[in-house]
């Protein structure tokens, strides 16, 4: 199953039309695409029994975040043993490192975003999980069953904010408006072949910077929900970024930054592409 966010209504995608879930459901589920994952379960039940009509097309431009309003937004970093080498930093053994991102930097998958003045903004792509029911103290053994799905992330960075003064100030560097543009649309596991292993890839102006499998994660997505949840409670609808592969700008020589009129495509296999394309703040 695939939810996707059209013009602010919840909405199933299907051969790649769109079906109003809000019309379809008689007004059972409403069009707000956050609260559908407080009903996750009866969403589920209802979407595989229903004889939906058919679907409509539509422009992905029109598409939003399809967690546009998440409670609790939580960014793993040095997931990967390669992006903790190209930033020079220990592989972490029992947690790693967690920030948040505001929810106020979400958007959907096609975007243009304005660049800080002054700034070193960087790419990062991930897999994002979403929860679909409250997860608190979980095995890791239980964990995807409060997973409701799957989509792509860029946890966009501007480097100064994020690493200058006496302590890393990663939120606020990883949150200004448009860097964290998810979509374009979540996928539920089941739709998945191997949803534990998963091809990312990340470019910029077409050239290749990023590639990698989520199977290369240091903390999978199951273990990553139980060792978060064995601290907080992750509630519905709540967003997990769960790391990002070797490839950043900030860890190649020299180091490389987004500029106004480059484009970042980024694609994880089986889910879809999100596309930015970067501005001069005016």
């Amino acid at each position: 199953m695939r939810i996707a966010n059209l013009s602010g209504r919840l909405v199933l995608i299907v051969d790649g039309l769109a079906v109003d879930v809000e019309k379809a459901s008689g007004g059972r589920f409403t069009a707000d695409p956050q609260a559908v994952y407080e009903r996750w379960e009866e969403f589920r039940h209802w979407a595989a029994q229903a004889r939906l009509p058919q679907g409509s097309p539509f422009e992905p431009a029109r598409l939003g975040a399809p967690v546009p309003a998440p409670r609790q937004i939580v960014a793993a970093g040095l997931n990967y043993r390669d992006h903790a080498a190209e930033s020079g930093l220990a592989v972490p053994d029992t947690m790693p490192p967690v920030f948040t991102k505001f929810a106020t930097s979400i958007t959907g998958p096609v975007t243009e975003v304005s660049l800080p003045p002054g700034g070193h903004t960087d790419w990062e792509i991930e897999l994002v999980l979403v929860i679909g029911s409250r997860a608190h103290r979980v095995t890791a053994e239980t964990a995807w069953d409060h997973v409701a799905g799957l989509t792509v992330g860029q946890d966009i960075s501007e480097r100064i904010t994020q690493l200058e003064g006496p302590a890393p100030q990663f939120s606020l560097g990883k949150s200004f408006p448009g860097f964290a543009p998810i979509g374009p649309w979540l996928v539920t596991p089941d739709a998945l072949d191997d949803p534990d292993d998963l091809g990312l890839r990340c470019t910029v102006n077409g050239e290749e910077v990023q590639k990698s499998r989520t199977s290369d994660l240091i903390f999978s997505v199951p273990e990553l929900v139980a060792r978060l949840s064995s601290v907080v409670p992750l509630l519905p609808g709540d967003v997990i970024f769960t790391g990002t592969p070797a490839g950043v700008g900030l860890g190649r020589t020299p180091q490389r930054w987004l500029a106004p009129g480059d484009e970042l495509v980024s694609t994880i296999e089986g889910i879809g592409e999100l596309r930015q394309r970067f501005v001069a703040q005016a």
